[in-house]
C-alpha cells in the first residue's frame, strides 16, 4: 500500500462532509407550518416575530417543546435582532414531531405545528460526534470518527480571505475538526464586529463601555455563516486572548452570554463544546466559576454536544462528571494510561506546541517532529491536534489564528489519518507496557511505532494463535510496504536501521491445528530481553 492508496482511502467521504449544509432540508418555518420536512440531525428552525421595544435578549423568553410520541425535548430559542425570534431544533430520530411554544411573551406563546424527519440525505450526514468504545470517539448513526484537528482559532471572525484560505488548507490536509473561538481576538487594526454592541467605541472598537445586557446579532450570524463551512468546530467559549474586557465579565453576564451562544449553536449537529482556551489563564474566573459553566452547558443543550475544557498549567479534573473527554495542553504521552485510569475517558492533547519558526520554543517544531507527535498519540491510544505558526513579513495571518497553511506536516497527518480509518473502526487502544511503543486489537491488529530506535532487525511477539501480514511504514516519507510472507509467534522482520519508523500487523487468519508455545499473556516484551 502507497501513500496515495492511503490518502485517497475515504477522501471522497471527507470531502463530502466538509461542508454539512445543516439548514438545506428545512428552510425557516412560520407558526403553524405544516408538512415541514428535514432531515435527521438537520435543522428545523421556527422564525416569529415578536416584541421590539426594550430589551428584548433580555425581558423576553422563549422556548418550544418537541415531541415524539413519548419524548419531550424542550428547545430554548433567541432573539435575533429587528423583531425576530428563532427556535432551532434538530431532530435526532425520524419520524413526525410536533412542537409548541412557550413564551413570555404572548404573541410568542402557543405556537404549534408539525415536521416530518427523514433519513439523512446530505452527504456525510452522520450526526454528532459522541464518545464510544471507553476511549474513543463515532457518529451518532455509529461511523466510526477519529479526530485528527487543527486549530484556527480567529477562524470564525476573521476577514473573509483568510477564513477561505483555512478552510482549503484543511481540505488539504483532511483535518476532521478545528479549534475555533466563539469571542473574538484581537487581529489587526480594522474595524471589527464585535458580540456586545458599544456605541461608545472608537472605530476600531476599542474603549467604551460595552453592553453587556444584549448582543450584536450580526455577529452570530457571521459565525454561523462561518460555521457552516466547517466540519467539525470545537467551539472555545471563553478565553484569556482579549482587548474588550470580555475575560472578566462578571458571573451575570457570562452566563446571559453562556446561554445565548447555546442557544444560537447547539442544533448546529457539527459544534463541539470547549468551555475555555487556557482557561487557568483567565484570572478573572475560580474553579467554581468553571464548574458552573460546564452545568449550564450539560443543562441548556439538548443534544447533549462533546464538552471539555484545556488548561495552560493546571489540568481541570476531567473525571468530572460534565467532562466528556479531556483536551491538554501538553505533549507527555507517557501519561496517557495513568489518566486513561484516572478519568476513564477518551483522551484529546489539543495543543502539542506548533511547527513553525517563530523565535518562542513552543512555536518552532520541525514537521518531522509534529508528525512524530501525531505518532506518538496514536500509539498511545489517544488523539493529538494540530497547529502551526510561522513569520510573515507581509501580514499575513498565521494558521493557529486562521490563514494559509504553509507546514510539511498536514500531509504526513493526513497518512496517519487514513491509516487509522483503514486498519480500525473502534480506535487504537495502547499495549501498556509493551518493549517498543505499540497499539491496535489484542489478537486482530498490532500497529509499532519505533520513535528514534533504529534497529536492523526484531523479534515481535505476535499472538501464536493467529497468522499475520507485516508492513513496513515510513511516516514522513508516507510510504507502506508489504512484507512478503505470513506471520504467527515470535517473527523476526529485518528492518530499515532508520528512526522513527512503524511496522503493521494486521491478522489475515487463525492458526489451524495446535499454535506453537508462546507467551503474549504479558506485556509484549521479547523472553531474550530485560524488560
Amino acid at each position: 500500500m502507497h501513500r496515495r492508496d492511503l490518502i485517497r482511502f475515504g477522501a471522497a467521504a471527507a470531502a463530502a462532509a466538509l461542508k454539512p449544509a445543516l439548514l438545506s432540508a428545512a428552510p425557516p418555518a412560520k407558526p403553524g407550518a405544516a408538512g415541514a420536512t428535514v432531515e435527521q440531525w438537520g435543522m428545523f428552525e421556527l422564525s416569529l416575530a415578536g416584541p421590539s421595544v426594550g430589551n428584548p435578549f433580555k425581558e423576553v423568553t422563549l422556548a418550544a417543546v418537541f415531541t415524539q410520541e413519548h419524548r419531550n425535548l424542550r428547545v430554548t430559542g433567541f432573539y435575533d435582532g429587528g423583531g425576530a425570534y428563532r427556535v432551532r431544533f434538530m431532530p435526532d430520530a425520524p419520524g413526525r414531531w410536533s412542537y409548541v411554544t412557550e413564551s413570555s411573551a404572548p404573541e410568542l406563546a402557543g405556537h404549534t405545528g408539525e415536521l416530518v424527519c427523514t433519513a439523512p440525505a446530505t452527504p456525510g450526514n452522520h450526526g454528532p460526534v459522541g464518545t464510544a468504545h471507553q476511549f474513543h470517539f463515532q457518529y451518532a448513526d455509529g461511523t466510526p470518527y477519529f479526530p485528527f484537528g487543527t486549530t484556527t482559532y480567529a477562524y470564525l471572525f476573521t476577514a473573509e480571505e483568510s477564513a477561505k484560505a483555512s478552510i482549503d488548507g484543511m481540505k488539504q490536509a483532511r483535518f476532521n475538526k478545528s479549534r475555533v473561538c466563539v469571542l473574538p481576538k484581537p487581529l489587526g487594526d480594522g474595524p471589527r464586529i464585535l458580540p456586545f454592541p458599544n456605541p461608545t467605541a472608537d472605530a476600531k472598537g476599542r474603549g467604551g463601555a460595552p453592553d453587556l445586557t444584549r448582543f450584536n446579532p450580526s455577529y452570530f450570524q457571521m459565525l454561523e455563516r462561518r460555521l457552516m463551512e466547517m466540519q467539525k468546530a470545537d467551539l472555545i467559549l471563553f478565553h484569556p486572548y482579549d482587548a474588550w474586557g470580555y475575560k472578566a465579565m462578571g458571573a451575570e453576564a457570562d452566563d446571559f452570554y453562556l446561554r445565548y451562544a447555546i442557544a444560537r449553536l447547539s442544533a448546529y449537529r457539527n459544534v463541539w463544546w470547549s468551555i475555555a482556551n487556557e482557561y487557568d489563564l483567565v484570572k478573572s474566573k475560580s474553579m467554581s466559576d468553571w464548574d458552573r459553566f460546564f452545568r449550564i452547558t450539560q443543562a441548556e443543550d439538548p443534544y447533549s454536544h462533546l464538552r471539555s475544557i484545556h488548561h495552560s498549567r493546571v489540568i481541570y479534573d476531567h473525571s468530572k462528571p460534565w467532562c466528556t473527554h479531556a483536551s491538554l495542553q501538553s505533549y507527555d504521552f507517557e501519561k496517557s494510561a495513568d489518566r486513561r485510569a484516572a478519568w476513564n475517558k477518551p483522551i484529546i492533547y489539543d495543543e502539542i506546541q506548533y511547527e513553525g519558526d517563530v523565535d518562542r520554543r513552543w512555536g518552532n517544531l520541525s514537521a518531522e517532529e509534529m508528525t512524530r507527535r501525531f505518532w506518538l498519540a496514536a500509539v498511545r491510544g489517544v488523539y493529538a491536534t494540530h497547529g502551526e505558526v510561522f513569520i510573515s513579513d507581509t501580514g499575513e495571518s498565521s494558521w493557529s489564528d486562521a490563514g494559509r497553511l504553509r507546514g510539511e506536516s498536514g500531509a504526513r497527518i493526513a497518512f496517519l489519518r487514513a491509516l487509522v480509518e483503514k486498519i480500525t473502526t473502534v480506535g487504537l487502544n495502547e499495549y501498556e507496557g509493551a518493549y517498543y511503543l505499540s497499539s491496535g486489537t489484542p489478537n486482530e491488529l498490532y500497529l509499532y511505532y519505533l520513535d528514534y530506535h533504529r534497529p536492523a532487525r526484531y523479534d515481535f511477539p505476535l499472538p501464536a494463535t493467529a497468522n499475520f501480514s507485516a508492513m513496513l511504514i515510513d511516516p514522513f516519507a508516507m510510504t507502506a510496504t508489504p512484507v512478503p510472507g505470513s506471520f504467527t509467534g515470535k517473527s523476526r522482520l529485518a528492518l530499515t536501521s532508520k528512526p522513527y519508523q512503524a511496522v503493521l500487523f494486521q491478522k489475515t487468519s487463525d492458526v489451524k491445528g495446535k499454535p506453537k508455545s508462546t507467551d503474549t499473556d504479558g506485556p509484549q516484551v521479547p523472553a531474550n530481553e530485560p524488560g
